[in-house]
């Protein structure tokens, strides 16, 4: 599932456009004599589409890696596998879906076909499936299988379908690969109900002829609206971008809000991994969105960030690494450092050779849930007495994110003062910007006041859909949140204080 930097730039502009004609705000246009100060102004009132809102809203989204890989022992293969090897002993789709769910995830992504080629539904594009295997006789279709089980649970389905297939002779000749991709894309995308997630990555090797394949994206996009226009598209993609690694950690400063014009469809190309011993690098820059880029723009973007990891070393399973498993305490960790810095978590669980997620995984799965729960399950500041200049104080803590506050100052800056009856123990800071009005604080700074003295407890920079920051346990009776610099007035759905067990 290895990429690289996800950068698009006349095939988003192009998807955008479609999407300017529903009247979203998730694209803007500098206009010649915009000065830079109408520029930030423009980019705090840039803002998700309703997908892409949906989308981030989920937090947590799952990855089942299964295929020949599984049954080969590899991470990559190279399309000449016999379907044959293809026979899981007690395929469970219930059991993935479950299991998901149970750990808090609300999407499944199944990769439909890897690398490979090998398709784990019965194509008719290819004999490269599963019609040609032992499992159920060659009548078995696992996307159906995850489908069924995803509507019995109440999880939402998506599908990765690498743009890249070694198994395919037309693969290099451009424009039969395409039309044969494009018919994998209807059967998919036809056949199995509503599909809320189309997952690209940026593989491109040579196809048997030596020769480069140029991937038709915008007719990809275009044909995927027209069938599942709720879908989001990821991670090459106009949607959702890639975050820049798979270590399950993103950036301390993540803005949503990008320049489009940098994003040049030529370097997925140039930048396409070329052979499985490619190592993944964070290949995007630090700072993506920040004012400084913002007055050199030409166009901005709503773009968020997925974050994805693999619960185990690879992203197919392998019996060596039943003993390695994420832990429990790694995955909270991993939590803090994707949904909480801005991101959607995409945690990948590859089910085994059996056809069911290891019996490790689902142990350390159960346990971070529990680990989560419990440490987002008393809000201390709905306690407190608030007061803040703005409207709507309440908002801050009544757990909704349709509701919010704003602060009625004109220069970006606001102070929330939060008193206890009683002083208090905590050690964990929540912040929620309202994304629906704009992604807009750029720095803020939380204290605790000791002896009528105000300390520092934490600081940070971006908020977006969600921040979490962990610190040293603080105990005190008064706190304030000072948000010291947004591009326009600040709008916080949310703001929480929780003790971790």
């Amino acid at each position: 599932m290895i990429k690289k930097i996800i950068v698009i730039g006349g095939l988003l502009l192009n998807a955008v456009s479609s999407v300017q004609a529903q009247n979203e705000k998730n694209y803007v246009l500098f206009n010649t004599n915009d000065s830079d100060a109408d520029k930030i102004k423009k980019a705090a009132n840039v803002t998700p589409s309703k997908r892409q809102l949906l989308w981030q809203q989920m937090e947590l989204t799952g990855f089942l890696h299964f295929g020949v890989n599984t049954f080969t022992n590899k991470e990559w293969g190279d399309g000449t596998e016999s379907p044959s090897i293809f026979n899981p002993t007690a395929l469970d789709a219930r059991q993935w879906v479950r299991v998901s769910k149970e750990a808090g995830i609300k999407l499944v992504i199944l990769t439909a076909k890897h690398h490979d080629g090998f398709c784990l539904w019965p194509s008719a594009y290819t004999e490269h499936s599963v019609k040609n295997s032992p499992w159920k006789n060659g009548q078995g279709d696992v996307v159906k299988e995850v489908v069924e089980a995803c509507k019995e649970y109440g999880v939402k389905f998506g599908v990765y379908l690498s743009p890249w297939d070694r198994n395919s002779k037309f693969f290099g000749d451009s424009a039969k690969y395409n039309d044969y991709f494009i018919n994998q894309l209807t059967e998919l995308l036809s056949n199995y109900g509503e599909i809320s997630e189309v997952w690209f990555d940026g593989a491109n090797g040579e196809g048997p002829t030596g020769k480069k394949q140029y991937y038709d994206y915008n007719r990809w996009y275009t044909h995927i609206r027209k069938l599942q226009p709720k879908a989001v598209i990821a991670v090459m993609g106009p949607d959702v971008r890639w975050v820049g690694t798979e270590s399950g950690y993103g950036r301390e400063t993540e803005w949503s809000v990008l320049p489009a014009d940098e994003m040049v469809q030529e370097k997925v190309a140039a930048n396409s991994q070329q052979a499985a011993g490619f190592a993944p690098m964070n290949l995007m820059e630090d700072d993506l969105g920040s004012r400084a880029k913002i007055v050199k723009a030409k166009s901005l973007v709503w773009y968020p960030a997925e974050t994805d990891v693999s619960i185990r070393p690879g992203w197919f399973y392998h019996p060596a690494e039943d003993s390695v498993v994420k832990t429990p305490e790694k995955l909270l960790d991993i939590y803090f450092s994707s949904v909480g810095r801005n991101g959607v978590l995409l945690l990948n669980i590859p089910p085994d050779k059996r056809g069911l997620i290891h019996e490790a995984d689902v142990k350390s799965l159960v346990e971070w849930k529990k680990l989560t729960d419990k440490t987002f399950a008393n809000n201390l500041l709905q306690h407190a007495t608030i007061k803040a200049k703005g409207k709507k104080t309440k908002a801050l803590v009544d757990g909704k994110f349709n509701t919010s506050w704003t602060s009625n100052t004109n220069d970006g800056t606001a102070v929330i003062d939060f008193t206890f009856a009683t002083p208090q123990l905590f050690d964990v800071l929540m912040l929620q910007e309202d994304i629906t009005k704009g992604q807009r604080i750029e720095d803020f700074i939380l204290e605790y006041e000791v002896n009528g003295e105000w300390k520092v407890i934490t600081e940070g920079t971006t908020v977006g859909y969600k921040r979490l920051i962990r610190f040293t346990p603080v105990t005190t009776n008064r706190v304030r949140l000072s948000i010291l610099q947004s591009r326009a007035k600040p709008v916080l759905a949310e703001v929480g204080l929780y003790q971790q067990p």
